[in-house]
């Protein structure tokens, strides 16, 4: 009995001294939510920055969601930012030594944000040649289904400078239809189309953003080119030497058979996937001074190929010949008739396509972006192409195919 005493006595006193030590349980740290890490190029107090500069954030932590650029009057300039993300892109050229201040906004998942801003000064006017580009797509026209965006340069960039020239080359389409740019291989000329056919209907917007962007070392871009047109209805033109009948189709049904006379032996028709690129109600071919020419002859209803001097035209000389032998400098001669009825159904833009001549269109030749293999084509863009960026089954679409062309302003030769 004592020992129970003294064990009930004593446990009031062990559970009284573990109460008087116990500490409060430890409250979790407060985890910080950090801001979003940000910075800008060009960077703060930048001088002599090209007039072709972009406003480009590095983001950690976050994304951007907002960006606002003002001139040195505070005149909001409107900018569009890339595909990906990576930089605004004023809309029109900035002004020769004016001065810009862009604010941008990080915003974490949080909902902290971070703003910075940058103020920079343009470069006065250069000094340096420029490199001329020509955009072969005018604004509110109707184009073919197999139209290329093409751009020409004189003298042609550099394969060490494309891929800035390149990244200043934009295109949109409604519906969307990604597409990628080739070069030729002396930088003369650089193609935009998709991997099939335009589609019916599609609306291109084209800008060529190139006004006083750095191209190597010693020369600048030399303006800004913005262009949007819409896409017609599918016509198609195929020549076949060995009948010397052309196949009119649109939207895939036969609409007529045009009887033709292509080259002669010594100045044969190329064969090969051809664009139409201009058309002419009336012209005149003056050959003289050239290799097989040596003539002036007025012509109507004509529709380049080539560079070259390859046209569809009215040929009334030959119509004798039509559908039975070649008798052309290397165009294709059809009746005055079928020329003036074929003007009224092609566009600037349509594919022809050529079988069975004796020599074979050459790269460069028009704008032949179409000759090659979508896969040869792809391998001319400076910059990484998608690799899910790929033609329709060949069951699906017709037979697609590349990139070229040294322009000849205005028809030269032909026959």
């Amino acid at each position: 009995m004592a020992l129970v005493a003294v064990t009930v006595a004593a446990t009031p006193l062990v559970l009284g001294g573990c109460t008087t030590e116990r500490k409060p349980a430890a409250r979790p740290a407060e985890q910080v939510v950090p801001s979003p890490e940000l910075t800008l190029t060009p960077a703060d107090l930048s001088r002599n920055v090209p007039l072709s500069a972009e406003v480009v954030p590095l983001v950690t932590g976050g994304k951007i969601t907002a960006v606002r650029i003002v001139d040195d009057t505070g005149t909001l300039v409107r900018a569009e930012p890339r595909e990906d993300g990576s930089a605004w892109v004023p809309t029109t050229p900035l002004r020769p030594q004016h001065t810009y201040t862009a604010a941008v906004t990080a915003t974490a998942d949080s909902g902290r944000t971070t703003t910075r801003t940058t103020t920079f000064t343009t470069a006065a006017a250069s000094t340096k040649p420029q490199v001329t580009s020509t955009l072969y797509f005018a604004d509110k026209q109707t184009y073919g289904t197999a139209m290329p965006v093409t751009i020409g340069f004189d003298p042609p960039v550099a394969g060490a400078a494309r891929a800035d020239v390149q990244r200043r080359l934009f295109v949109t389409t409604n519906p969307p239809q990604p597409g990628v740019w080739s070069w030729v291989d002396d930088g003369s000329q650089v193609y935009y189309r998709a991997p099939d056919f335009w589609r019916p209907g599609t609306t291109i917007s084209v800008r060529a953003g190139l006004e006083g962007l750095p191209i190597g070392r010693s020369h600048i871009g030399d303006a800004d080119r913005t262009a949007t047109s819409r896409i017609g209805r599918q016509v198609a033109l195929e020549v076949h030497n060995a009948t010397k009948q052309m196949r009119v189709l649109r939207d895939g049904r036969l609409i007529r058979k045009i009887p033709v006379s292509l080259g002669k032996r010594s100045t044969p028709t190329s064969s090969g996937k051809m664009v139409i690129m201009e058309k002419h109600q009336q012209t005149t071919f003056d050959t003289r001074g050239e290799p097989n020419g040596g003539y002036v002859v007025n012509v109507k209803d004509a529709q380049r190929l080539t560079w070259g001097g390859e046209f569809i035209h009215g040929a009334p000389w030959s119509v004798s010949d039509q559908g039975h032998r070649n008798v052309s400098h290397g165009c294709t001669n059809i009746s005055p008739a079928n020329a003036d009825w074929l003007m009224g159904v092609t566009h600037v833009g349509d594919l022809v396509t050529f079988i069975g001549t004796e020599v074979r269109l050459q790269p460069g030749n028009g704008w032949t972006a179409w000759n090659t293999s979508w896969d040869q084509f792809v391998k001319g863009s400076a910059l990484p192409v998608p690799a899910d960026l790929r033609p329709a089954p060949a069951s699906a679409t017709p037979a697609r195919s590349l990139a070229g062309g040294v322009p000849t302003p205005g028809p030269s030769a032909g026959g």
